[in-house]
């Protein structure tokens, strides 16, 4: 059983007051609470997954239908990762709410916690990020509201979920590059194995009929009960693997590709498609007909499951060996899906200070890294425990101490457009003109036409010395809504074909960037964040301690540097604009 935990997204009472004193409750937020009952539960007395995903999504959509104001469908859900169990007689506590509208979709953010009524002991079970899209009406396609962030951890998520939205639409590329990379491995070596399963023993095909209590006021399927179908055909085929029971950990990011209707008949099959040394990933297909009309394609998902021993610790599983042609493919596929999600779970699901300062880069992990990246920069963004350490002509020092980091922000205002602004301070390139830290700055990739990859060398931080280099990820953004800032993130990355040197001290940025607000059309401020790290605290150490004011000199000449090139945009280079 997992510890217990005071999470207060999850546990929180949702009242809060403002600081106006008005008492504030979020108008989308939805609860639900329920008792495990036998019903409910597997053969091992514990909440069926398909039994909770069907919970969690009619309570995520009956958020965005508030939101909303009609019906909705439910689009994608993002990566589930279930800590623990749930055991009959214990309470499921479900609070979804409405972290951010775009066009006709919504995020919604799902919580939920366990409740052990006779030890008042609380736990977290899982979270996930569901997307709605508002049905059509009558009158034609839905125009959302936007959803207005009241509190600091709103302000939060609803910053996220813009850089959420972007990781998903790019997911299916980077999904199709990493598998595109793959294809031409051979799985050769997997054949010989004597005690191998055959893929073809795991192979389940079941068939289910959609009736009025499936469907929402819509007639259209829930697309919870469309997961719990799923999860059922996956379980089965990952029990003929094992001859055991499993437990299902995870549930890789999906999307709808299609509705399904009172009346459909939805043909399920699942296959395993790899085994590992203590887990296995099943492919399962969802399809629904009517009568004679062709097969129509309504989901795809990759579940994966362990079987645990009497010590709940995870068992070695058998081998499998897949089936030919399509097998092969499969196979190969889940190893580079696997690779995916240790990516997903090491760089995203990580607290900020359990990511380590430098992480290696590579094509495949690009999105993830990018994501994190300016994540870390809007989360330190949005603390609002800044200290005013020191201030010179509208140039001001702010410093935060949290969990023994030290974070400092500088901040200035200049007198023209915030793109403008963006622009000429994306290119790390050009810092060298307004920076005297920045002696050498060069690009070494353009992975993507929002991230770049530059080495940047600086003086060295002893008299005598070694100069300093960093391996920076730059990743811009801009904005998603008119109310949001743009954004230039700065991280170590590590490169094989840069490891450090005799020559250089590798100096390491764990968080650093600008957040550039337009507050008028031709006014704008900046504010540039830094999580100092040993290779970044002694070039600030000095202005921090009051014994100096570099930092003034510094945004001076930045700000000085803006004005002066605000039309020489043009010059810029294609990548950067």
């Amino acid at each position: 059983m997992a510890s217990e935990t005071r999470d207060p997204m999850l546990l929180a009472e949702p009242m809060f007051i403002l600081e106006n004193g008005e008492i504030y409750r979020n108008p989308t937020e939805v609860k639900m609470s329920q008792i495990v009952l036998p019903c409910h539960a597997n053969h091992c007395g514990e909440l069926s997954s398909g039994q909770l995903l069907k919970w969690m999504d009619s309570t995520a959509c009956l958020s965005a239908e508030r939101h909303a104001g009609c019906s909705c469908i439910t689009a994608s859900v993002d990566d589930i990762h279930f800590e623990t169990t749930i055991g009959i007689g214990q309470v499921v506590n479900i609070t979804a709410k409405v972290n951010r509208a775009f066009t006709s979709s919504m995020e919604v953010g799902i919580s939920v916690s366990c409740e052990d009524l006779f030890s008042d002991r609380q736990w977290k079970v899982c979270h996930a990020f569901a997307t709605f899209v508002a049905r059509r009406t009558e009158a034609g396609k839905v125009q959302l509201k936007q959803a207005i962030p009241r509190t600091q951890a709103e302000q939060m998520e609803h910053s996220l979920a813009a850089e959420r939205r972007r990781m998903r639409l790019i997911h299916a590329e980077t999904i199709i590059d990493l598998l595109s990379s793959c294809s031409s491995q051979t799985v050769s070596e997997h054949l010989d194995y004597q005690d191998a399963v055959p893929a073809e023993k795991t192979r389940v095909e079941s068939v289910e009929l959609v009736l009025p209590p499936h469907a929402n006021h819509q007639v259209s399927t829930f697309g919870g009960q469309i997961m719990a179908w799923m999860e059922n055909v996956a379980t089965i085929s990952a029990s003929r693997l094992c001859n055991a029971h499993p437990i299902l950990r995870s549930i890789d990011m999906f999307h709808f590709r299609g509705p399904s209707h009172i009346g459909d008949r939805l043909v399920l099959k699942a296959i395993v498609n790899n085994a590992f040394k203590k887990s296995m990933e099943v492919g399962v297909c969802a399809k629904a007909y009517q009568g004679g009309e062709p097969l129509r394609h309504i989901n795809t998902a990759f579940m994966n499951f362990e079987v645990l021993d009497n010590d709940r610790k995870p068992c070695t599983l058998p081998r499998i060996r897949p089936e030919p042609v399509d097998g092969k493919r499969r196979f190969q596929e889940a190893i580079a899906r696997k690779k995916l999600r240790l990516d997903r779970k090491y760089i995203i699901s990580c607290k900020q200070s359990e990511v380590p300062l430098s992480v290696p880069w590579d094509p495949s992990n690009q999105m993830y890294l990018s994501y994190n990246n300016v994540s870390a920069l809007k989360m330190l963004a949005a603390r609002t425990n800044w200290v005013l350490t020191s201030e010179k002509n509208k140039v001001s020092l702010y410093t935060l101490e949290e969990n023994q980091i030290l974070c400092f922000k500088v901040e200035t205002h200049v007198a023209m457009a915030a793109e403008q602004v963006f622009l000429l301070l994306s290119d790390l390139r050009r810092r060298k003109a307004w920076d005297h830290h920045y002696q050498e700055c060069e690009v070494i990739t353009d992975p993507h036409e929002d991230d770049t990859i530059y080495r940047v060398v600086t003086p060295s931080v002893t008299k005598g010395g070694k100069v300093q280099e960093f391996i920076l990820l730059a990743s811009r953004r801009r904005p998603c809504d008119s109310g949001d800032p743009y954004l230039i993130a700065l991280r170590s990355v590590t490169l094989p074909a840069y490891p450090p040197t005799e020559d250089y001290n590798r100096g390491e940025v764990l968080c650093a960037g600008f957040s550039i607000w337009e507050e008028e059309s031709s006014f704008t401020k900046i504010s540039y964040y830094n999580q100092a790290t040993p290779g970044v605290l002694p070039y600030i150490s000095t202005d921090i301690a009051g014994l100096s004011s570099s930092f003034y000199r510094t945004f001076a000449s930045c700000s000085a540097f803006l004005e002066g090139n605000k039309d020489s945009l043009a010059s810029l280079p294609t990548s950067t604009l």
